[in-house]
């Protein structure tokens, strides 16, 4: 397999919060640049450079505005955060058992601290 560049990885891309929270809105349909820019304590350059990210990695496509060629809005393409989600997956047996782990520790515990009382 070849090395993944990270202006690439879909998994870089999804790894800043700011990215997350845009592709979040965008799950809502599709929006210009500046509509979701508005949504941010960023200035528009900023937001476009966390988009850029996310076109390069194919979370998102590009198109112009029917109705202004100057605007670009933006879109989801959720088929890629298809592995990022398979990767995630695979811990949820993990923190599954690990939460069945400590139930029982605490369980344990809160019988032992029982059994002192008594005596």
């Amino acid at each position: 397999m070849l090395p993944t560049r990270a202006n690439t990885d879909p998994f870089h891309a999804v790894s800043d919060p700011t990215r997350r929270a845009l592709l979040d809105r965008l799950r809502l349909g599709a929006a210009p640049v500046t509509e979701l820019a508005a949504g941010f304590a960023m200035s528009r350059p900023a937001v476009s450079r966390h988009l850029r990210v996310l076109r390069q990695a194919r979370l998102v496509r590009e198109r112009r505005s029917e109705h202004d060629a100057r605007q670009r809005v933006y879109q989801i393409t959720p088929m890629p955060l298809r592995d990022v989600a398979q990767w995630a997956q695979s811990y949820e047996l993990f923190w599954q058992g690990g939460l069945a782990r400590l139930k029982t520790h605490v369980e344990k515990g809160a019988r032992r601290r029982a059994r002192e009382k008594k005596l």
